[in-house]
């Protein structure tokens, strides 16, 4: 299940509110939230979903990596990312914000999301509007449930996306 839309149209809050709707099937996972400094944003921090925090990205960080005026902290982000049990065989719903361009400067968080995507759990996954590669081929994936969100929706597809992820629901 994938959710897309314009930056700053609440995706995040979306995420956020379905990871506490859903937490009664123990979902696993991350999102992301802006590092702001003097009302300047400066770089995007990790948290999972039991609250661990790490380093996505910051203007001042060094690293090879750079999306924007970003520089993504790819070591730091795959530490992050093997705290989070996303393969055992327990884990049953993933929830990640996002599949982005950031997010894919690592070869790891690449081959986890395919091997995500290629298993039976159930995915819930923001990903860029725009992007090539691994956003492409995960956005032309087989049995993807698309959600565009906008303004005009936004509020309504909360309970839209809890109909596809519990049978019986709002019905």
């Amino acid at each position: 299940m994938l959710i897309t839309g314009p930056p700053g149209v609440g995706k995040t809050t979306l995420i956020r509110k379905l990871s506490q709707e859903l937490r009664y099937f123990h979902p696993v996972g991350f999102y992301t939230e802006e590092i702001r400094e003097k009302g300047i944003r400066k770089g995007f921090e990790l948290i999972s979903l039991d609250g661990r925090r790490g380093l996505l990205s910051y203007t001042d960080v060094k690293s090879l990596y750079r999306v924007g005026k970003y520089k993504v902290d790819v070591k730091g982000f795959e530490e992050f990312l093997s705290t989070i049990p996303f393969l055992n065989p327990s884990t049953r719903l993933i929830i990640i914000d996002e599949i982005g361009k950031m997010e894919c400067s690592s070869d790891q968080f690449k081959k986890l999301i395919r091997e995500l995507f290629d298993s039976e759990k159930q995915v819930i996954a923001t990903i860029a509007l725009k992007g090539s590669g691994l956003i492409e081929e995960i956005k032309r994936g087989q049995d993807i449930t698309f959600f565009e969100m906008t303004k005009s929706n936004r509020d309504s597809l909360l309970s839209d996306i809890l109909k596809e992820v519990i049978p019986g629901e709002g019905q």
